[in-house]
């Protein structure tokens, strides 16, 4: 299975959920609410989950693998920082020069 697409949805600027990310596997195959999450040691991240009835939460769905799982986190990663760059450089003023003339009337 490969990873075909990956778009984030969703950046968060604060806070430790930092993105939502949707992948596609194959052109086939999506999962949606991928969680982005800096955490102590970095960025990670927290599949799709949702609360049991004692107050945990469970994943949906889940790489079985570490090496998938890890492989995985490098795509999604990946493309969560391209994104953060490109809001970043659509947000920033332009820099403008401006050309001031003007003559100092005051007497030295």
């Amino acid at each position: 299975m490969v990873i075909t697409d990956v778009r984030v949805r969703k950046i968060y600027p604060t806070g430790k959920m930092r993105g939502i990310v949707s992948v596609t596997f194959d052109d086939e195959f999506v999962v949606h609410d991928i969680k982005v999450i800096e955490g102590q040691n970095g960025y990670f991240i927290a599949m799709p989950s949702r609360k049991t009835p004692d107050g945990d939460f469970k994943d949906i769905c889940h790489p079985i693998t570490s090496s998938t799982r890890k492989e995985m986190q490098g795509i999604v990663l990946e493309a969560y920082e391209k994104a953060v760059l490109e809001k970043a450089e659509e947000t920033e003023p332009e820099e403008i020069d401006l050309e001031v003339d003007f003559e100092d009337d005051s007497e030295e």
